[in-house]
């Protein structure tokens, strides 16, 4: 039997570096947040490669002297705390004194700092958790570490590692969240040689948020206070209404520590259950103040998980919060829609309506031309059901279905020989669009309609870089969408089925599903099926009613498609009950 024995310090460091360094993106935070606890007021993080061959972190904090920095290289050596009672009144982002460690013991590492009180700074390099050299260097006061090589003295790790690209997206995703938590503080990130955002010094959250996500982000906020004893909630919150695809924009900091909070994220979800359609995320940047002491941070390596020693009473205060103030800017924009009502009903009725010339309808450009050039494979309304699809390897037999009534709208009734027949009308639809616009994408053929006023759309710096890699393939499936600045393009033209008023929010989720994994690049097959059956769910538009011309047409479209059974959600298209079903209904 082996004997015990104490791991050397650099099996210890390696071991350490497996649970604190994940990813690249957590070198990047580990030093970001030693730059912010340093007091740095100006900050620039520069990498290559998604993180593998170069990440820098360059700051003017405080620094270090020499004996400070051989020492920061020592396991369990901080500044943050002294006992253990220190970790219930945290005020810093770090406290574990592990980070420095454990990268230097799985990469290159050179790090560069001068305090203000030293006339030289020093520099120290370290491979693999191997001391190179100690010596004397020329900076001017603050820290600058580089990371090159990672993972090199444990080359099994880097098998795990994904593509660049995706290693470059957590890389963004984290600087910008500490750029949200510290407005006040320059942030500059570059990546392979290009800036990906320079935000300056910020004197509200608003104006960051418009620095790195937009000024259209922005405008969509309404600002968010409340106190309650021991708890504060401020921040940014998307307008009733407004909502994402996905949960990205929708970030909360516990005492300025951006973290994956299930309690907060629930609570906001449930906040706009009824101002948000399902499946919809909204859009919020809110801040939770409680006492250090009430909510437990040394939970994960990464710090990103905190448990909250009441729960219940944390959700409870953001829920009435959050719906307090939805409900402020609910009555308020009622209020808006009363009084321009009034408004113009005196401008009709009243005696100072005379000198104003009737309002005419707008006129009805239901029958006009379209462009000759998109007129053979223009799409029906969407009100009325699509084309029929041709060219079917197979068709399905068209069912002798007599139509009955509509029920709620959305569901058709059918009599048949067998028994009853509820059709979901919108299920439907999508399979119908769905597999013409298959079609339509294979064979190269998408129309599209060119807009008078180009739509600006304005993103932030990782949806940027998605859109921009995949402009191409947009444009090839009946988008036309041009760059047009940092972190800005123009949507020219949009694709036949879509009003272009449903492009923003279009372009918005196809970007989500990029950055969610469900839409990949490398097979063109795949991307153009989600790209449809995205496409599908926002090319239908049901009318109110429906007659049974137009319900028994959809039915034959239908049967003619290859999967008339299922949408392409995978939801049932319709639901039979048949006579032993209705007599067993019935007890009869």
């Amino acid at each position: 039997m082996a004997k015990v024995r104490i791991l050397p310090d650099r099996v210890a460091n390696q071991i350490a570096a497996g649970e604190v360094i994940e990813r690249p993106a957590a070198v990047v935070k580990e030093l970001v947040e030693n730059s912010l606890d340093a007091g740095a007021t100006r900050i620039e993080v520069e990498f290559r490669h998604g993180g593998r061959s170069l990440m820098r972190v360059e700051d003017n904090g405080c620094g270090l002297s020499r004996d400070d920095a051989l020492l920061a290289l020592e396991r369990h050596a901080t500044s943050k705390i002294a006992e253990a009672a220190d970790l219930d009144r945290l005020a810093s982002y770090g406290f574990r004194g592990e980070a420095l460690p454990s990268i230097a013991s799985v990469a290159r590492f050179e790090l560069q700092t001068r305090e203000a009180a030293g006339d030289v700074g020093t520099e120290i390099l370290v491979n693999g958790g191997k001391f190179i050299h100690v010596r004397d260097c020329g900076r001017p006061v603050g820290t600058r570490i580089e990371v090159t090589h990672l993972f090199n003295s444990v080359p099994a790790r880097r098998k795990f590692l994904k593509t660049d690209q995706t290693e470059a997206a957590h890389i963004v995703q984290c600087v910008r969240l500490y750029a949200l938590a510290c407005p006040r503080t320059a942030f500059t990130l570059i990546e392979d040689g290009r800036v990906v955002f320079r935000s300056p010094e910020c004197s509200t959250l608003a104006e960051r948020i418009a620095e790195i996500f937009g000024r259209q982000t922005a405008a969509e906020l309404v600002p968010l206070e409340a106190m309650e004893t021991g708890m504060r909630l401020s921040g940014l919150i998307g307008r009733p209404g407004v909502g994402r695809g996905t949960r990205h924009e929708m970030i909360v900091f516990v005492n300025a520590r951006p973290v994956d909070s299930r309690t907060l994220n629930y609570a906001l979800i449930e906040s706009y259950h009824e101002s948000l359609p399902k499946g919809r995320y909204p859009l919020a940047f809110v801040f939770f103040e409680c006492d250090p002491a009430a909510v437990d941070v040394n939970v994960h390596p990464a710090k990103r998980e905190v448990r909250f020693r009441s729960e219940t009473a944390v959700r409870g205060f953001v829920i009435r919060a959050v719906l307090e103030r939805l409900r402020e800017i609910g009555s308020a924009e009622a209020g808006n829609r009363k009084l321009a009502s009034d408004v113009t009903v005196t401008l009709s009725v009243g005696k100072a309506a005379a000198p104003f010339a009737p309002v005419l309808p707008a006129p009805d450009l239901s029958h006009a031309q379209p462009e000759r050039r998109v007129l053979d494979n223009m799409p029906r309304p969407r009100s009325a059901a699509p084309a029929p699809i041709e060219n079917r390897e197979s068709k399905n037999e068209n069912p002798d279905w007599r139509f009955v009534g509509l029920a709620h709208g959305n569901y058709a009734l059918f009599e048949t020989a067998a028994g009853l027949v509820l059709l979901d009308r919108r299920a439907a639809h999508e399979r119908v669009w769905f597999e013409r616009l298959q079609e339509q994408f294979r064979a190269g053929a998408v129309p599209c309609q060119r807009l008078l006023l180009p739509l600006p759309l304005e993103l932030d710096p990782i949806a940027s870089v998605l859109l921009f890699d995949r402009l191409a393939f947009l444009n090839a499936h009946g988008f036309e969408v041009a760059e047009f600045g940092r972190n800005f393009f123009r949507v020219e033209a949009v694709p036949a089925w879509m009003e272009p008023a449903d492009a923003e929010p279009f372009l918005r989720d196809l970007l989500g599903a990029l950055r969610d994994g469900r839409l990949q690049g490398k097979d063109p097959d795949v991307a153009r099926e989600e790209l449809a059956r995205l496409a599908a769910a926002k090319a239908v538009r049901l009318r109110e009613t429906g007659g049974e011309a137009e319900l028994s047409a959809l039915v034959g479209q239908l049967f003619a498609t290859r999967h008339p059974l299922t949408s392409p959600g995978g939801r049932p298209t319709y639901i039979e009950l048949n006579h032993g079903e209705l007599a067993r209904r019935f007890q009869k």
